[in-house]
């Protein structure tokens, strides 16, 4: 048996009303002036006026960086820390997606390590913690709240960087249903399929372990049979509250049995055409799952299985194809585009775009190690 490493936050916080409690908990850490990393469609539905409201009423100040991107950037994370240094912030909160937490993680990585986000590309080459971040969810899907991951884009390469850093982990997660309540359809469905994306991938991760295992198992199931009600009915808090559990427990998963190709393949994606991740995810993971199939079907078996199919008396090839079945059979019930093509992936651009996962593959714990070839061949069979 190998040694496993098990990275999570020191304090998590899930439920409704655990936006209050989390405000309670922030006011005992004794910092006094936040930056709040945030984007401006949040700011425009009211949501960060009620969260700094809260910290008011319990005399914490506030500063607002509301220019994160869907995609964040390396430009976003240096106007972010212009604005952390120049009021003297002694804390970072994320309040959004995945966007606004990987962005904080950036700024606040960079605040306490010097340099430029750049330099931590790769992983743990930060030689401290970051700034302290708290991270305050608002969408069931990316689990970034809780994780060691930090995906920034590089304008000027076209691509995704992978941070993935010890140091990056925030101190304090929220996950509060009622902030979800809402969400558009099409931001519901992806991700909840990116949080579906992470449980699957972690599971049939060669770095999986028996926690990972539960963690994901449980994810799966959670997501099977609640993102249709969730995407359906955005008011449906019971839904939404599974959903949070669900991303959750899949982030607990891949944030230690790491990740695979999907990941790899979808980063270039965003990076090079400004695609939505969790979209991405969702119309390449049965196709990378069928190349897995190769060497673990029965672990996809027990997928089906996650997912409410019988697998009664199936091979474990059978069980593996039943996973795909169910996979694409979500994906469309939601609303999730058909192919690649859908969002104007052009063939002449694989060559690149599988270079590029390739590259963002390395340490990445997928379960059949792929040639240039059969990364094509994937991204092909996607379009």
């Amino acid at each position: 048996m190998s040694v496993a490493k098990f990275f999570i936050p020191s304090v998590n916080t899930l439920g409704t009303g655990a936006v209050d409690a989390a405000a309670d908990d922030i006011l005992q850490l004794g910092f006094k002036r936040a930056l709040i990393v945030t984007d401006k469609v949040l700011v425009e539905v009211g949501l960060v006026a009620q969260v700094v409201d809260k910290l008011a009423t319990r005399g914490l100040e506030t500063v607002v960086f509301d220019g994160t991107q869907p995609n964040p950037t390396v430009g976003n994370v240096n106007d972010g820390l212009a604005l952390l240094k120049e009021n003297d912030c002694d804390f970072v909160i994320s309040l959004g997606g995945g966007s606004p937490h990987d962005c904080a993680k950036g700024i606040a990585l960079v605040a306490a390590n010097g340099g430029d986000i750049r330099d931590y590309e790769g992983v743990d080459k930060s030689a401290k913690p970051q700034l302290p971040l708290v991270a305050i969810n608002t969408t069931a899907g990316t689990a970034s709240e809780m994780t060691r991951f930090c995906i920034i884009t590089d304008e000027d390469r076209h691509i995704k960087m992978a941070i993935v850093d010890k140091n990056t982990t925030p101190i304090l997660s929220v996950n509060d249903p009622q902030l979800m309540v809402g969400k558009p359809k099409s931001l519901t469905a992806a991700t909840g399929m990116d949080a579906l994306t992470h449980a699957v991938e972690a599971y049939v991760s060669i770095a999986a372990n028996p926690i990972t295992d539960a963690c994901a198992e449980k994810a799966i199931t959670l997501i099977a049979n609640n993102l249709r009600n969730a995407v359906a009915d955005g008011s449906d808090i019971e839904a939404r509250d599974q959903m949070a559990y669900a991303q959750f427990l899949a982030g607990m998963a891949f944030n230690n049995a790491s990740l695979g190709y999907v990941h790899a393949m979808a980063h270039q994606l965003g990076g090079f055409y400004d695609l939505p991740h969790g979209v991405c995810n969702a119309i390449l993971l049965p196709h990378v799952q069928a190349y897995n199939a190769q060497v673990v079907p029965e672990r996809l078996a027990d997928v089906a299985r996650c997912m409410g199919i019988d697998t009664t008396g199936m091979t474990a090839a059978d069980g593996a194809e039943a996973a795909l079945n169910a996979i694409r059979e979500l994906s469309e019930d939601i609303g999730i585009p058909a192919n690649l093509t859908e969002l104007g992936v052009k063939e002449e651009d694989i060559p690149t775009l599988a270079t590029n996962a390739l590259n963002d593959a390395c340490g990445l714990t997928n379960p059949k190690q792929a040639t240039h070839e059969e990364i094509s061949a994937i991204f092909r069979g996607a379009l």
